[in-house]
């Protein structure tokens, strides 16, 4: 690079000598018109041939070129006519003439040498004789080149010279660089740009798994490199990214074929040329490897050429992204006047119509000779095609861009913020400089309506058309535009379709399917498989009590408190709520096992009453009977308080009925052991201690005992009653509706008040148990209280340990049992006297007196 700009200041420095030392080394351009500023033109007529090579020990070589362009003669054309056009505009440029030096080129040094030719100011001279002087008039600004690679090998070059290059064609980001590119403008969109359009559209057709493949130069190396950051900013995944050029040995395309052949993506992501993406089709072909979906970068998905090659059908359904099409009013005619007479020195112009017509411009054997009848307007060719102008309307633009530059630094239009004088600019003292900061600064529209200006990068706006490629025939190619991209605005609204009808892969009217993984399904998340892209995943249903209600949901969200998973995993709903309800199997027994006792007690008090002037029953305390009966019959029925959804009032009837029932329970049975005892004191001689005990002190007794635990409860009610609570911690897929005891101590309190009289009451029977006489009960009431202390030292551990419901089932046990107990043990044998053996109710029998 040094050493093309020494030499390039060398020819620099030799462009005022009077005369033409390099002539025998430089080529004319191609196309040119004398004027007072100048505009360069660098185009790729045809293509280049590989095996030249060049040296900075001697002037390099010319290299020969075949293949004629039509495109690339279409851009010079289009060139050619926005200077003759802005010549005949009187508000641009009035009183100033626009010429042009175009040259073509097929090689990275022979667009060295037409840039350096086009600054230096040499010509050529067109005579045979050595005396006449060369020209010497440097260009304003140079259009060109079509490629990225060749522009950047010249524009690095003339940019520390400060001399401005628009390209029309060349989309490689790296060109945004104003450090390395100072005077480089372009009137295409940066790929920077078209890479993010290709992964928003990758990403809106739901492909995640994509191959790509790229030209090995700055443009497919850059702009696949761009897309692929892109894509994974959307969540799309590569499976491969490949690079080759056109020139590649076979093996290493049929390296890429392989490639392609055992991928599990069915959507290519191609950035690189028609040349490239032709031979890899061709290949392809050969090797009967379909049902692929391409996605094509503006390099080649509207090019024509692409009909000529083996295989190219499988291209139709390719979509991509290009700049929008517009029309040039007046270019059509003017590129059909075209003709060899125009520019007679233009060797290209000469191949060209000889090419079209089949005729020879000079006697050549074998070749009609041109009789001068032959016109382009009756050609069809993509020279004269007019129907599809984009980038030819970007070489349109950079010829007007430049002609606005111009015009606003000799007309003092332009910025004064740029400038320090603000005067007009003479015409003999324009520096380059000046016309690369007035470009930066330009803002037109063109006569076509379009709007035109640079960033501070040098850039054009991005705005493409998404095209859909629907049928591909010989020489033609039908194109439809199915969308918009506008990187100016917001985010999310960038890319739009249209709703027009696409054509997939093979004709399909089904979008294509490109996944690593399939879509994970609400109730599940994604689980990426070790070792491979995120892409590649497996979906993992989501544990109980978290959701997803998305498709390939990352996470799994869990349920808020008071709800749970369904059996979907993909909705959360209320928890279950669990209570000891009426409804449910045990509810009903227990309620039954209830209704049961209050039903045998109420039976045993009928026979106590029917008989109640019987010995038996009345030698039994028959008040103290009565009223344990009555209290039993309560203790059944408080068990019912249990079962049911628990109410406030539930919960502080359930515990304190309860407590004060089997108290009055408790105290009866204490009674009728005092008085057993004392019955038997009040047997010995000269004791009067019945008279210590009788009826009014049993039942001051039995209502002392129980006014205790009445005031035992009121303090519970009072200081922390219990309380409906929802208990979430037990379960976690269901709600425990249960009573809280509020004051735990008020609740074993309670407790401990009835084992404390219970024990008592055992004792006291213990020690009764062998007193003679049948009339002694302190045995039965010693086994009914055995097995009430059993019952409720049982209930402790029980109690603590049931879950949910069953706690409160335990406990309707413990009073069912309890108080079963008492009523069987104390009541059943004297009803057992009573209705089936009367013979011992008799005072006799009930005083012991029978032998």
């Amino acid at each position: 690079m040094l050493l093309v700009q020494i030499l390039l200041m060398a020819l620099l420095s030799r462009a005022e000598e009077p005369a033409c030392r390099l002539q025998s080394h430089i080529e004319p351009p191609e196309f040119e018109l004398d004027g007072e500023l100048i505009i360069g033109g660098i185009f790729s007529f045809r293509t280049g041939q590989d095996g030249y090579t060049d040296s900075f020990q001697s002037m390099p070589e010319v290299r020969p070129c075949w293949d004629l362009s039509f495109n690339e003669f279409q851009f010079a054309q289009t060139m050619i006519f926005a200077v003759d056009e802005i010549n005949r505009n009187a508000n641009i440029l009035p009183g100033v003439s626009l010429g042009y030096k175009i040259y073509n080129n097929c090689g990275s040094m022979n667009i060295l040498r037409s840039a350096m030719l086009l600054v230096s100011g040499h010509e050529s001279s067109t005579t045979a004789t050595t005396n006449v002087k060369c020209k010497s008039q440097t260009v304003q600004a140079i259009i060109g080149h079509s490629g990225s690679t060749p522009t950047m090998s010249f524009a690095r070059t003339l940019g520390q010279f400060h001399i401005p290059v628009i390209s029309h064609f060349a989309t490689c980001a790296c060109l945004s660089n104003r450090i390395e590119f100072p005077s480089f403008f372009r009137t295409i969109p940066s790929d920077d740009y078209q890479s993010r359009a290709l992964a928003q559209l990758v990403k809106h057709f739901g492909w995640t798994w994509v191959g790509a493949i790229s030209n090995a130069n700055d443009y497919g190396i850059n702009g696949i490199t761009m897309f692929i950051k892109a894509a994974n900013e959307e969540g799309v995944c590569i499976e491969y990214s490949v690079a080759f050029e056109s020139t590649s040995p076979r093996n290493e395309i049929l390296r890429i074929v392989q490639i392609i052949k055992h991928s599990t993506s069915k959507v290519i992501m191609a950035f690189m040329s028609h040349r490239e993406i032709k031979v890899l089709v061709e290949e392809l072909h050969k090797q009967n490897i379909t049902g692929l979906q391409w996605i094509g970068s503006d390099a080649w998905i509207t090019d024509s050429s692409l009909t000529e090659s083996l295989g190219h059908t499988a291209l139709i359904g390719s979509v991509g992204f290009t700049v929008p099409k517009v029309q040039i009013p007046g270019l059509g005619p003017f590129l059909q006047e075209a003709n060899p007479s125009q520019f007679p020195n233009s060797m290209f112009l000469k191949e060209f119509w000889e090419s079209v017509f089949n005729c020879s411009l000079t006697p050549r054997a074998g070749l009609r000779i041109c009789n001068g009848s032959e016109h382009l307007k009756n050609v069809r060719n993509p020279f004269t095609d007019v129907s599809d102008l984009r980038f030819t309307n970007n070489v349109y633009k950079a010829v007007y861009a430049t002609a606005h530059a111009l015009n606003n630094l000799l007309f003092c239009n332009q910025n004064k913020t740029i400038f320090a004088n603000a005067g007009c600019t003479d015409l003999s003292q324009l520096q380059p400089w000046q016309v690369s900061q007035s470009l930066q600064d330009v803002h037109f529209i063109t006569p076509v309506g379009e709007s035109v200006f640079f960033d501070k990068n040098g850039d054009s706006p991005a705005r493409y058309e998404l095209i859909n490629l629907q049928q591909v025939k010989a020489g033609t190619m039908k194109v439809a535009t199915i969308g918009y991209y506008d990187a100016s605005l917001p985010k999310g609204q960038q890319f739009t379709m249209n709703g027009a009808q696409i054509v997939w892969k093979g004709g399909s009217n089904t979008v294509p399917a490109s996944v690593c993984s399939e879509s994970c399904p609400p109730g599940t998340r994604q689980a990426v498989q070790k070792g491979k892209p995120v892409c590649c995943y497996d979906c993992i249903p989501c544990p109980p009590g978290e959701i997803s209600n998305t498709t390939d949901s990352l996470n799994c969200l869990k349920c808020p408190l008071l709800y749970w998973s369904n059996t979907r995993g993909d909705a959360c709903i209320p928890k279950e709520v669990e209570f000891l309800s009426y409804e449910e199997i045990m509810g009903i027994l227990l309620a039954f096992f209830s209704l049961l006792g209050v039903f045998l007690t109420v039976i045993t008090t009928l026979i106590f009453y029917c008989y109640r002037n019987t010995p038996i029953v009345r030698a039994n305390n028959s008040e103290l009977s009565f009223l344990l009966l009555f209290s039993l019959s309560l203790c059944f029925l408080c068990s019912l308080t249990f079962i049911g959804q628990p109410s406030e009032w539930s919960c502080m009837l359930r515990h304190t009925a309860f407590g004060i029932t089997f108290v009055l329970c408790i105290s009866c049975v204490l009674g009728k052991t005092i008085v057993v005892l004392m019955a038997f004191r009040a047997t010995l001689p000269g004791s009067n201690v019945m008279k210590w005990f009788g009826p009014p002190q049993q039942r001051l007794s039995v209502l002392a005992f129980t006014l205790i635990q009445v005031l035992i409860c009121i303090l519970w009610l009072t200081i922390s009653p219990p309380f409906p609570y929802k208990n979430i911690n037990y379960y976690k897929e269901k709600i425990i509706l249960e009573c809280h005891l509020g004051s735990t101590i008020g609740f074993w309190a309670v407790l401990g008040y009835i084992g404390l009289l219970a024990m008592l009451c055992f004792v006291l029977a213990f020690l009764a148990r062998k007193l003679p006489d049948n009339f002694n009960e302190a045995k039965f009431i010693t086994f009914s209280m055995l097995i009430f202390c059993a019952v409720w030292i049982t209930f402790i551990p029980a109690y603590v340990s049931s879950p949910g419901k069953f706690t409160v089932a335990v406990e309707i046990f413990a009073i069912l049992a309890s108080s079963s107990g008492l009523l069987f043990c104390i009541f059943v044998p004297k009803c057992y006297v009573i209705l089936l053996r009367p013979e011992m109710n008799t005072k006799k029998q009930v005083m012991g007196k029978t032998k």
